[in-house]
Parts: structure tokens; sequence; C-alpha cells
């Protein structure tokens, strides 16, 4: 089972403002900017990110139900900051993998030990730009 929400809600009042600065440049990091299905208004989350066959994988730590997943999916895009660039998703995809196929081999016990095995996969349509400064 993913992460509680007692636990989202913290990391999404304390934890994500400390992380987002950093979360667009380090490795298995980024920041998914999207737009909410009702509000409009434009969110930016931390996630964990992977590279993946012309697109990348993000782990949903927090489940399938997370308000940012369900944006992603309503709009079928959004943009990923990883690693000092912008990225253009399309075609998000939820996947189940239990043996975490998608993430390199160091990751994988952390996200066993969270119960974190669905995933976002997004297509990246084309590079926005160049470095993030």
């Amino acid at each position: 089972m993913p992460l509680s929400r007692k636990v989202a809600r913290f990391n999404e009042r304390v934890t994500n403002h400390l992380t987002r600065p950093l979360a667009g440049h380090l490795p298995g990091f980024g920041i998914v900017v999207h737009t909410g299905r009702t509000s409009g208004r434009v969110y930016r989350t931390p996630v964990n990110v992977f590279a993946r066959n012309g697109g990348f994988a993000v782990a949903l730590t927090y489940g399938r139900q997370a308000e940012w997943v369900k944006n992603v999916l309503a709009s079928g895009s959004c943009q990923l900051v990883t690693r000092g660039r912008r990225h253009q998703l399309t075609d998000p995809k939820l996947v189940h993998d239990n043996q975490l196929a998608r993430v390199p081999a160091l990751v994988r016990p952390v996200l066993r030990l969270i119960g974190a095995a669905d995933f976002l996969l997004l297509r990246d349509s084309q590079r926005v730009g160049s470095k993030v400064g």
C-alpha cells in the first residue's frame, strides 16, 4: 500500500516546499507541472522519475488516486522538469509493476518498503527549451 494520506498531507505542506527547488535538478527526481481539473490552477509537484524508452516512468508513491495523477490523466499531458531540463509529456498510462523493472535496481528496495508498485508512464513528445535556470 502506498504512503498514507497523513504523510501525503504533511509532504504537501512541508516537504514539497523544501524539496521543490532541488527536485528539478537531482537525478531520480523531477517536478510535474500540471493543471487542476476544476480550478484551472497550475501546480508543481515533486516526484520520483526515471527516464524510460523515449519517455519517463513516475513512481506513484501516493498511489493512483493522488490529485496530480488525476489531473495528468484528465488532460492527457503535463510538463516535467528533471535534471534542469523541461520536457513536454503526453499519453499518460497507468501500470502496475510488482517487479519494479521500470526503475534502477538501487531504487527498488525503497519502493518495495513503501509499497509503491504503480507507475505513470509518459511519452516525451518534445523537449521544451533548454536548460531550466
